[in-house]
Parts: structure tokens; sequence; C-alpha cells
């Protein structure tokens, strides 16, 4: 069965991906990606371009992923939309944002849609990670419902069981949301391109 090889295990998924402020977790994030190559406004999921990693030996999951790029073998000549579905947003310690950001600066046939659980906060200075990445390019957004069920069913060893929803999933959802939306509006106006 090839495909489990890019399957989690379901209590990794709940226990990281839960996105309860008060459930404390050490600071381990796993990172869910897809490639799509974009066609005339439709997408083509590239199914053995998915996956998921997480921190190792130091080097973070975000940046594991841009060091997998090249055997994806992406063509310069198409557009391709990578989609991160990851426990934590970046952050700005060990120069993570930067280097997402040279990465999309240098590969103009990638778009990066960034949806992260839970907003990692480094001593406040989510905020400058979370611009420098929506100046470089990259949507970044808070996971919904609908996102954690498409997780659970898509990179997820679940064995046939439906996505069980957290208590206050949703009510956290909607309150990071706001908090994202009240952090990318924050420096809007100096960034005049």
């Amino acid at each position: 069965m090839e495909i489990l090889r890019y399957l989690m295990d379901p209590d990794t998924f709940t226990s990281n991906f839960n996105n309860d402020p008060l459930v404390l977790r050490r600071r381990q994030t796993y990172l869910c990606y897809e490639v799509e190559r974009l066609d005339n406004g439709t997408s083509v999921k590239m199914d053995q371009h998915m996956g998921f990693l997480c921190n190792e030996s130091g080097r973070h999951a975000e940046l594991r992923f841009l060091d997998l790029v090249p055997s994806l073998q992406l063509d310069p000549a198409q557009i391709y939309r990578v989609t991160w579905f990851i426990s934590w947003s970046p952050c700005f310690s060990w120069g993570c944002a930067g280097e997402v950001r040279a990465f999309l600066q240098e590969n103009t046939h990638v778009r990066l849609r960034i949806k992260a659980a839970r907003i990692y906060d480094d001593q406040g200075r989510c905020q400058e990670a979370l611009q420098m990445l929506r100046d470089a390019g990259a949507q970044v957004s808070i996971m919904t419902y609908d996102e954690f069920e498409y997780c659970w069913d898509t990179f997820v060893y679940r064995q046939g069981c439906p996505f069980q929803p957290w208590d206050g999933l949703e009510e956290h959802s909607q309150a990071l949301s706001g908090r994202l939306r009240a952090i990318l509006q924050l420096e809007h106006h100096h960034h005049h391109h």
C-alpha cells in the first residue's frame, strides 16, 4: 500500500492540530502539504506530491518542505499551488519566515497557501513573520472546521473513522481568524509596493 507513506497516526493529528489555546503542547510543528498544478483556472491535484513533515534534528517542518521541493521536479513553465496545513503558524526565529520568503521570490511559479491551526507567538514576533509571508505573496489563514476535516480525511490513517471535532473547535478557529486579521492589518499601510 504505497499510499500509507503519507498518512499520519490519528493520535498524532488530534494532539498536534487541536486549536484550543489552553491545550499546551511542546513546540513541534506538523505540516501536511499538497501540490496542485493550476491550469486555466482549474487545479489538478498531484497525488504523488502529498504528505506530511515535522521538525526533525533542528530543521523546521517548513524548511524541510523547501528541502523537498527539488525532488518534486516542478516545471518552471507551469504554475503550482502549494497548500500547507500546519499545526503552528511559521515563526520568525531561525530565519524560518525569511527562508520561505526567499523561496517564493526565487520560485515565482509557486503560489503558497498556509492554513494554520494555531498562531505561534515567539515573544510577540509572530506579527513580523506573518506580515513577511503575506508581503511575499503567501496567503495565510486559520484552519476552519472543513479544513480540519479535510486533513483528517486526506492525511490521517483513519481506517474509515469520521472526523471527531473537539470541543470549541469552531470558536477557537473564529477567535484565531480575528487575531490573524488584526495582525495582517496592523502593518498594511507601511508596505506600498
